[in-house]
C-alpha cells in the first residue's frame, strides 16, 4: 500500500518548539559540531535544555494517554548521556525480544525470546541508535536500522546481498572498553548502550534549528522486535508515540532517511507522520505536574540514569561531550594544510587515544611494532582521503564522507582515534571493532603463544538462557539445552568451509582477513544474497538465524550482555570492560576467564577495515566507519596505502598473495571478497578504480 506524505505534516513536525529545518544542510552540518560561520564555539541552544527534555517527555506522554497506552520513554544527548527516562503507571516493565512476533515459528538461542529484559534499558537503548546514527547530514531512526541490518535488502527481497550495516546492532555494547560509563552527572562521551544498537521502530534523532542533538525512545507494545515487511505501513504505537514527543524537535525534512538512497534504494524514516497524533503536542501538560502522580514518574535506571530529575546535554563537538577539535599541529595533510579532525578527550579534556607506539614485537621482531609516527600518518592519511572523498549517507549530494579512524596492534592494543568533523557517533566503537576483527583474524603476529583459532577454543561457550513462564520471577531463570554453540565449533566451520585445515591455527599460514572477507563468511547465504547458498561457517543456519541471533559474532559476547542485565536486575556487578571470556550464566558465574583485549568490544561483520603488514608480518589493523561501506573500505585500504609510500618504513596493506580473496574454495565458484572501493569516489577528480593493482 502506498502512502501520501501531507506537506503540511513535515511543516508542523519541524516547525514547533526548538526544531526546524532553516538554512542549508551544508550550514547545519557545520553548526551540529560548533562551528559556524566566525566561530569556534557552540551556541548555548545547540544542545538539549532541561526545558527541551520536559517538553518531549510531556508530549509523547500526552499521546500515550489520549491512546489509553502506557509507554516507557528516554532521552538522550547525541553522546548518549541519558537525560529522562519516564514511566508511565501500568506500563510494561520488560520486554520480549522476537525477531518473529507476529508470524512464522519463533527462533530459539541468542537473545530471541528473552522476556525479562527491562523495558527501560530498551527506551535507553532506542533513543541511543536514533542519536548514534544521525548526524547533521543524514537523520536515521530505529526504523532505517531494522531496513539495513537484515539479512536481504530490501527486507523480504529475495536472491540479494544482505543490508549494508548487517551486524552493526552489536556494537556499542555494555561490556565496550572503548564505551563510557556513566556516572551520577552529566559526563563525557560516547556513552555505552544497554543492547547494542536497536532495529525496533520507536527511536528517533532530536535537532535543534537543523542540529543533531540527541534522541528519543519509546516502548509501550512491551515487544522488542524489527519490520521485517516494509512494503507497508505499520500502526507501531511505540513509533507513533515517540514521533508525538519529536514535534519541534525533529529533523530536516531534507536529510532524513526517506530523502536518502543505499545502492539505489530509498531509506525508510517513519510510518507515523503528524497528522498521525491524536494529541496536541502544544496543549502537553507540564512534566512538573505528571511527574509522581497517577500519570507516571521518573524512573531510576541502574547505571545510567537517577531518577531524580530531568538534565540538559552536552554541547556535540566540545570538550564537554567528550569529543572535541584535534590540534591541527598534529593532524595536517601533506600540504601542511589543517585537516579539521577531531578527538576523543577525558573529562579533563585530554586526548584519549593519541597516537603511540605499539605494544608487541610483531614476528619476533621489536622493529616490526608500529610506532606512534606511523600511527599518526595512518590517521592523517585517512582523515584526508574521507575530507576527499563523496559520502553515501549524507545530504547534501557531493558533501565529504565522515567517519571515524581506529588503528590496532597485534594485541588488539588501541594505537590511536580520530574522527572527521559531524562523524555518526556509532561509528567510534564500530572502527575500533572493524580494526580488532580484520587483524585478530589475520593472525597473531607472534612466534609462539596462542594461535587466533586457540583464543577462540578458550572463550567460554555462550549459555543461552530460555524465557521465562513468569517474567517477573527471575528465580526460574534457566540455560537451554539446545542451540548450545561452543566458539570452538566456528573454527571448525570456518577451517572446512575454507577447504584451510590450519586458518587461524599458526603463524606460518597467515591469511590477510579484511571485514568484508569475514563479513561473507557471517552471513546466513554464501555467497552474500543467493537464497539458496550455504549458511556462511561463522553464522548461525536457516532456521537458527535472526538478528538476534547471528553466530559467531554475538555467541563472543551474549555472556557479557546477559552480565550486564543482571547487574541491572541487581543480581551481579557490573560487566568488566571486555565483552569477550564472559562465563555468563555458567558455573562460576559471571566471571571473567581472560583478557582477550584483542576483541575487547566484540567483533564487526561489515566492511571497513584491512590489516597491516610491513612486508609479510602482519604488525596491525585499521578500522574506518561512518559514511557508507565501500567508503569505509576505500579509506582504510587507501590510507594503509598512501602512508606507506610517504612513510617508506616498509609499512603497508597486505601482499596480494595472502589476501583472503585468493583463497579457492571448495565446492564455491565466488570467492571471499577483500575491499569494494567505490567507481568514482573522489568530490575534486575522476579518478575511477582507485583501489586497483594496489
Amino acid at each position: 500500500m502506498k502512502r501520501v506524505l501531507p506537506i503540511l505534516s513535515l511543516l508542523l513536525i519541524t516547525a514547533c518548539g526548538g526544531g526546524g529545518g532553516g538554512g542549508s544542510t551544508l550550514q547545519a552540518e557545520q553548526d551540529s559540531v560548533n562551528k559556524g560561520e566566525g566561530s569556534d564555539q557552540c551556541a548555548p541552544d545547540c544542545a538539549l535544555r532541561e526545558s527541551d527534555v520536559q517538553q518531549i517527555v510531556s508530549q509523547a506522554v500526552a499521546e500515550a494517554s489520549v491512546r489509553g497506552e502506557a509507554a516507557t520513554i528516554a532521552v538522550v544527548d547525541r553522546v548518549g548521556n541519558v537525560l529522562a527516562v519516564y514511566q508511565m503507571t501500568g506500563a510494561s516493565e520488560v520486554v520480549r525480544i522476537t525477531s518473529t512476533s507476529d508470524s512464522g515459528t519463533p527462533v530459539v538461542g541468542g537473545l530471541e525470546q528473552l522476556n525479562f529484559i527491562p523495558s527501560t534499558l530498551a527506551a535507553i537503548t532506542k533513543a541511543m541508535t536514533g542519536a548514534y546514527l544521525s548526524t547533521g547530514g543524514n537523520a536515521f531512526s530505529t526504523r532505517t536500522a531494522s531496513q539495513i541490518i537484515q539479512e536481504n535488502f530490501n527486507p523480504g527481497e529475495q536472491d540479494v546481498p544482505s543490508g549494508p550495516l548487517f551486524g552493526v546492532q552489536f556494537s556499542q555494547l555494555p561490556c565496550s572498553d572503548f564505551s563510557e560509563r556513566a556516572g551520577d552527572d552529566i559526563s563525557v562521551g560516547p556513552f555505552r548502550s544497554p543492547l547494542g544498537l536497536s532495529a525496533d521502530p520507536g527511536g528517533f534523532p532530536l535537532y535543534r534549528d537543523g542540529i543533531a542533538v540527541g534522541g528519543i525512545g519509546v516502548v509501550a507494545d512491551g515487544v522488542y522486535d524489527l519490520d521485517k515487511n516494509i512494503i507497508d505501513f505499520d500502526h507501531d504505537i511505540d513509533e507513533i508515540i515517540a514521533v508525538a514527543g519529536m514535534v519541534g524537535y525533529a529533523a530536516p525534512i531534507e536529510i532524513r532517511a526517506d530523502q536518502i538512497t543505499l545502492v539505489g534504494k530509498t531509506a525508510r524514516f517513519s510510518d507515523t507522520f503528524v497528522d498521525d497524533l491524536q494529541s496536541t503536542p502544544s496543549d502537553a501538560l507540564p512534566l512538573s505536574t505528571l511527574n509522581n502522580n497517577d500519570t507516571g514518574s521518573l524512573v531510576e535506571v541502574t547505571g545510567y540514569y537517577k531518577g531524580l530529575t530531568v538534565r540538559a546535554g552536552t554541547a556535540f563537538g566540545t570538550a564537554a561531550s567528550g569529543i572535541r577539535p584535534a590540534d591541527p599541529t598534529i593532524f595536517f595533510n601533506e600540504n601542511g594544510e589543517d585537516l579539521d579532525a577531531f578527538v576523543f578527550v577525558d573529562q579533563d579534556n585530554n586526548n584519549r587515544y593519541p597516537a603511540r607506539d605499539a605494544t608487541d614485537n610483531p614476528g619476533g621482531i621489536e622493529s616490526n611494532r608500529l610506532t606512534a609516527a606511523e600511527v599518526q600518518m595512518l590517521l592523517n592519511e585517512a582523515i584526508n582521503l574521507a575530507n576527499q572523498s563523496r559520502a553515501q549517507i549524507r545530504i547534501p549530494a557531493g558533501a565529504q564522507a565522515r567517519v571515524t579512524v581506529s588503528v590496532v596492534d597485534t594485541n588488539g592494543t588501541t594505537l590511536g582515534m580520530a574522527r572527521t568533523r559531524d562523524g555518526p557517533v556509532f561509528g567510534a566503537d564500530v572502527s575500533l571493532q572493524k580494526a580488532r576483527t580484520a587483524t585478530f583474524f589475520s593472525g597473531t603476529g607472534k612466534i609462539d603463544g596462542p594461535s587466533p583459532a586457540d583464543l577462540l577454543r578458550g572463550v567460554p561457550a555462550p549459555t543461552y538462557l530460555a524465557p521465562l513462564a513468569d517474567p517477573s520471577d527471575l528465580s526460574q531463570l534457566s540455560v537451554l539445552t539446545s542451540p548450545s554453540p561452543t566458539i570452538g565449533d566456528y573454527v571448525i566451520a570456518l577451517q572446512e568451509f575454507l577447504g584451510v585445515g590450519d586458518a587461524l591455527e599458526s603463524i606460518g599460514a597467515v591469511i590477510a582477513f579484511a571485514d568484508r572477507s569475514g563479513g561473507n563468511l557471517s552471513r546466513p547465504h554464501y555467497p552474500d544474497g543467493p537464497a539458496n547458498g550455504p549458511p556462511g561457517p561463522l553464522s548461525k543456519p536457516q532456521g537458527e538465524w535472526s538478528v538476534f541471533s547471528v553466530g559467531l559474532q554475538l555467541d563472543l559476547v551474549y555472556n557479557a550482555v546477559i552480565h550486564h542485565i543482571a547487574f541491572i536486575l541487581g543480581a551481579a556487578p557490573d560487566v568488566p570492560n571486555n565483552c569477550t571470556g564472559n562465563t555468563g550464566f555458567g558455573d562460576p558465574a559471571f566471571s571473567q576467564s581472560g583478557t582477550f583485549l584483542n576483541l575487547a568490544n566484540g567483533i564487526q561483520i561489515f566492511p571497513g577495515s584491512v590489516p597491516i603488514f610491513r612486508g609479510e608480518t602482519l604488525i596491525g589493523g585499521i578500522g574506518v566507519s561512518g559514511d557508507g561501506v565501500d567508503q569505509d573500505d576505500m579509506i582504510s585500504f587507501l590510507g594503509v596505502h598512501r602512508a606507506g609510500l610517504r612513510l617508506n618504513t616498509g609499512l603497508g596493506n597486505a601482499p596480494a598473495e595472502l589476501r583472503a580473496d585468493r583463497i579457492d574454495i571448495p565446492n564455491q565458484t565466488s570467492r571471499l571478497r577483500y575491499v569494494n572501493c567505490p567507481q568514482l569516489p573522489f568530490i575534486d577528480s575522476s579518478e575511477t578504480e582507485v583501489c586497483d593493482g594496489l
